[in-house]
């Protein structure tokens, strides 16, 4: 019965209530631990946990503890949109100061995933796209024989900056998705 008890097993809902239903009847906590095969402690932990909370559902805890509370994971997320151009190290830092519990970038990384922010790089001017290229090609090609005196009366009133292709920049910055050419956030 030894090796019995050194095996780590969990107790279905039925047992638990068969054992409360003994120990209610006014049995010992050792003699329905024998009953059952299970450590005393076991049955003493289940009961005093039965009569406190009036309940003795097993909680359920898979996998590792989260380093951060709810509250570290709001303040992550503001870190990130007050300055977009912080790395997840950086921010990594700033959040271990001012909470004084170490705290990893890929804690960050992913707790500014389920914020909403993905590392992107920044859009530094607008995409032209085929159909852009055609209709300014052949926009060129209609007015290439236009004389000087023809030109002085014509305002562009679109000075925007635009690209060809993309940019090679390495330097990324936070922010959400479908949000890249919104002009606030670069």
């Amino acid at each position: 019965m030894a090796n019995n008890q050194s095996v780590r097993r969990h107790l279905d809902a039925f047992t638990r209530g068969r054992i409360f239903g003994k120990l209610e009847e006014g049995r010992s906590v050792t003699s329905v631990a024998a009953k059952f095969g299970i450590a005393h402690s076991i049955v003493s932990r289940l009961w005093r946990q039965f009569q406190t909370t009036g309940t003795a559902i097993r909680g359920f805890s898979s996998g590792r503890p989260r380093g951060t509370t709810p509250a570290d994971d709001r303040y992550i997320v503001l870190q990130a949109r007050r300055n977009r151009r912080h790395t997840a190290g950086e921010i990594a830092r700033h959040t271990t100061q001012a909470t004084g519990r170490p705290i990893s970038r890929f804690t960050v990384a992913r707790r500014l995933h389920g914020g909403g922010l993905f590392a992107r790089r920044p859009a530094r001017c607008v995409h032209l796209t085929p159909a852009h290229r055609r209709r300014r090609s052949l926009w060129c090609r209609e007015h290439r024989n236009s004389r000087d005196n023809e030109w002085g009366r014509v305002l562009f009133t679109d000075e925007s900056r635009f690209s060809l292709s993309s940019d090679s920049h390495r330097i990324l910055i936070w922010r959400e998705r479908g949000s890249r050419n919104h002009p606030s956030i670069d």
